[in-house]
């Protein structure tokens, strides 16, 4: 895309999946890669944090090793002969598989109750979090890296290409379309390292064309129906003065793709009819209607009770009793 090789990257979100040997060459290429440990020192991080008393680390030790006597006497204690061969010995436990959910998922049912150190990691973790989240926004250009994954919840990456979008909309911000960008890598797969000149036109076009107006649309109709703050577009206030109205641009099917609606959309509509559900079933008492009285009588009940009382004057007039 142009960027020089000393271009300043800063890696948000969580852990990259597969570590940071994924990342070796990314940073050869661009040697200023940071993420948020190795862009501030160790005093910078202890004045976001504040001041903490120490805490006594969580260590994992290993159960003790037996000695040769001891497994020979439990291999003279086995079994009838013939007896297989032991088992080999166990490989090392590292400390890295002992944090985490997985340190306890094959010893315990129950999730144990996180210890202090636990609880502190789990904050130092939010103002990480809420780091990138301000580095992201304020950036020159953002790229996601995984957004959208249809759990129905925002995400990182959608909250950020929002919040860029409403607070600067001229500010670049690429929206690719992952299913292109896979069948592109697919493309390299016989010449991953030197790929050829005209793979790389089409992911620059395939780029250029998700900051405009292409990958716009396509964003603000994938994400919109799910979630409001993940793409909040103007017609998110459903109307706008006449005087303010500017240039609409319209799909195929005749919706505006962005600008003013004439309607609310859809889940604002629904919502709408959810919350008058529950306001009428939150009615005062005096408003309910007494039916102890007589003075209420339903419309159907009048017209079934006159039915019924013209067939029994009828039936008597039939009726003679001197018969």
């Amino acid at each position: 895309m142009g960027y020089p090789a000393k271009t300043i990257i800063y890696v948000a979100g969580s852990e990259t999946f597969g570590g940071q040997r994924v990342l070796i060459p990314l940073r050869a290429m661009f040697t200023n890669t940071v993420d948020h440990t190795s862009l501030c020192s160790e005093r910078e991080l202890s004045e976001l944090f504040g001041p903490e008393t120490s805490l006594i680390p969580k260590s994992y030790r290993a159960p003790p090793a037996k000695s040769q006597k001891v497994l020979t006497d439990e291999w003279k204690r086995a079994g009838p002969r013939p007896r297989p061969l032991p088992p080999p010995p166990d490989r090392p436990i590292y400390q890295h598989e002992k944090e985490g959910w997985y340190a306890w998922i094959t010893e315990t049912p129950i999730e144990p109750d996180p210890s202090p150190l636990d609880l502190r990691m789990r904050a130092h973790r939010l103002l990480w979090d809420a780091l990138d989240y301000i580095v992201s926004l304020e950036a020159d250009a953002f790229f996601p890296g995984f957004n959208n994954d249809a759990s129905g919840w925002p995400d990182f990456s959608s909250l950020v290409m929002g919040h860029r979008l409403y607070e600067t909309a001229a500010s670049r911000t690429y929206r690719p379309d992952r299913k292109v960008v896979a069948e592109l890598f697919n493309i390299t797969r016989e010449n991953m390292y030197h790929p050829k000149h005209n793979w790389t036109i089409l992911v620059q076009e395939h780029l250029n064309r998700s900051l405009a107006e292409e990958g716009l649309i396509r964003q603000s109709l994938l994400s919109k129906p799910a979630v409001f703050l993940s793409h909040p577009l103007p017609e998110c206030s459903c109307r706008i003065a006449s005087s303010k109205v500017v240039n609409h641009v319209r799909g195929q099917n005749g919706r505006y793709l962005y600008g003013d609606e004439d309607q609310c959309p859809k889940w604002m509509q629904r919502a709408n009819m959810a919350g008058s559900v529950l306001k009428e079933g939150t009615k005062s008492e005096d408003d309910e209607p007494d039916y102890e009285s007589n003075d209420f009588v339903d419309e159907s009940d009048k017209s079934e009770g006159k039915t019924n009382q013209s067939q029994i004057w009828d039936q008597d007039e039939e009726m003679d009793p001197n018969d």
